[in-house]
């Protein structure tokens, strides 16, 4: 169900895009106050925890037009990486029915972007994250814990604008979330849409 609601949202996206297409460097002016949201697939990377599922960010921030095609900015933002049913390292079956690893937090860095030419970018970001999360322990002994700590994150991505104000695109991030044996760090993969005013 959720992985179908997620296609059907991007799908939705995609379809109504068009109705916003309109010639407009995104950078032009001064700099701009913006808006963006991604949804798609996150994925933690290694141990006892790994696996799929659905995650999604929300940022905002502003963003100085440095030359006519490159914008510098700040960014402050918010994202929910999934749960994941933890993994039995014997046979891959899973250990406790209920037990699912988890992780989510808050972003604040910086954030850069390159117009290729009128419509087309490319994007930079990564700060600092901090994030909570919980699932089983890579111990001899694994335990099931909750942890919070303060890492980072790091991502790049391209898109379309259709117009000054909107765009498109996709996005990869890596979420670095280790702590005491406990290492929750996420990939995701993404469509994003934002909003520039």
């Amino acid at each position: 169900m959720r992985k179908t609601l997620t296609a059907l949202c991007i799908a939705a996206a995609f379809a109504a895009a068009p109705a916003f297409a309109q010639d407009g460097n995104a950078n032009t002016g001064t700099g701009q106050f913006f808006i963006n949201g991604n949804i798609g697939h996150s994925n933690v990377i290694s141990g006892p925890n790994s696996g799929g599922d659905t995650g999604y960010v929300v940022n905002g921030g502003y963003r100085w037009s440095v030359t006519p095609n490159f914008a510098l900015g700040a960014e402050v933002g918010y994202n929910d990486l999934g749960n994941v049913q933890i993994k039995n390292v014997f046979n891959n079956q899973p250990v406790i029915a209920n037990d699912k690893a988890s992780l989510h937090g808050w972003t604040a860095g910086v954030n850069g972007r390159y117009n290729i030419d009128t419509n087309w970018y490319v994007s930079g970001r990564g700060g600092v994250y901090a994030w909570k999360g919980e699932g089983e322990t890579s111990d001899t002994f694994p335990l099931f814990v909750h942890n919070n700590d303060t890492g980072y994150y790091a991502g790049a991505g391209f898109g379309y604008d259709f117009n000054r104000n909107f765009g498109m695109g996709l996005a990869y991030d890596y979420y670095h979330a280790d702590k005491n044996n406990l290492n929750l760090s996420t990939n995701l993969v993404s469509v994003n849409a934002e909003y520039r005013f």
